[in-house]
């Protein structure tokens, strides 16, 4: 056992351009926002993002750090349509493969389990086998006879979530109302890495919920940073909710006035300073 507390820069200093990296959470809530923005402060580009997208999405898109996403949506959830990525998706700045929900679920159970794919029903008689040609069905080999689609294992270089409570080995806790499969984000790749809202001793994590809510085990972990606040502006229930007025004005602002005054700076203690300076001013 060791310990594995790392800073956002040093996350990104293990990453490299050219990498699939996929990131937890689901829409606009619980991403690891902080990490997102370290990413976005580095030079690294030309990425395959698989994600549940939300902002996370929409600002890497927005800044042409992805080559390819892999994803069944991109949502501010209050805000339907994220729209930075739909400019980017519009103006053919990156390629999409869009699946299903189910399908994309199990293309991360293929990749935890280290099986090439896995067969499921979801998808079959729909557009995501027309949008998709590279997808292939297969045939059960038992009595039945019936047909699946063979849905390929989303394996990645790197993973990276945010949960609500961590230990310094990398045992990471959610205590909100879903998981969001950031297990499965972790357990397909070959590396993880956590950000929480609080670093806690390991004999916290067993008092602060029950034992389902202990969803990652350190062995799939490689780094856990604590960054309270680090989902901002999507919810970390029940640590904080979605900032919606912040939300709407980065909806709502060209890409390049945004980034320049809230993702310009040299660390996250900027941003959260820009932030602070943006609420005053609405007061």
């Amino acid at each position: 056992m060791s310990d594995k507390t790392m800073t956002p820069e040093e996350v990104v200093g293990r990453l490299s351009s050219g990498m699939t990296i996929g990131i937890g959470g689901w829409g606009s809530r619980r991403k690891p926002m902080a990490l997102v923005r370290a990413l976005l402060r580095s030079g690294i580009t030309d990425l395959t993002v698989v994600s549940y997208g939300g902002p996370d999405v929409g600002m890497l898109a927005a800044a042409g750090r992805i080559r390819r996403l892999v994803a069944p949506f991109v949502t501010l959830d209050s805000i339907p349509l994220e729209p930075h990525f739909r400019a980017a998706r519009e103006s053919g700045a990156l390629t999409l493969t869009e699946l299903d929900e189910a399908m994309f679920m199990w293309g991360l159970h293929a990749a935890a389990n280290r099986l090439p794919f896995l067969p499921v029903r979801a998808g079959l008689g729909s557009d995501v086998m027309r949008v998709n040609p590279e997808l292939r069905t297969v045939t059960s080999p038992y009595a039945d006879g019936e047909e699946f689609v063979a849905v390929p294992a989303l394996r990645l270089d790197a993973a990276l979530v945010h949960l609500n409570r961590a230990d310094r080995l990398g045992n990471a806790q959610y205590l909100g109302p879903d998981p969001y499969f950031d297990d499965l984000f972790c357990e397909a790749a070959d590396t993880a890495y956590v950000s929480c809202e609080q670093l806690v001793e390991t004999a916290e994590l067993s008092k602060s919920g029950p034992p389902q809510s202990l969803l990652v085990s350190r062995h799939a972990v490689t780094g856990v940073v604590e960054t309270p606040g680090g989902a901002h502006p999507t919810s970390c229930a029940p640590d904080h909710d979605r900032e919606e007025a912040f939300q709407k004005l980065y909806a709502s602002t060209p890409w390049p006035e945004f980034a320049d005054r809230f993702l310009s700076g040299a660390g996250e203690h900027d941003y959260r300073s820009a932030v602070r300076t943006w609420h005053e001013e609405q007061s």
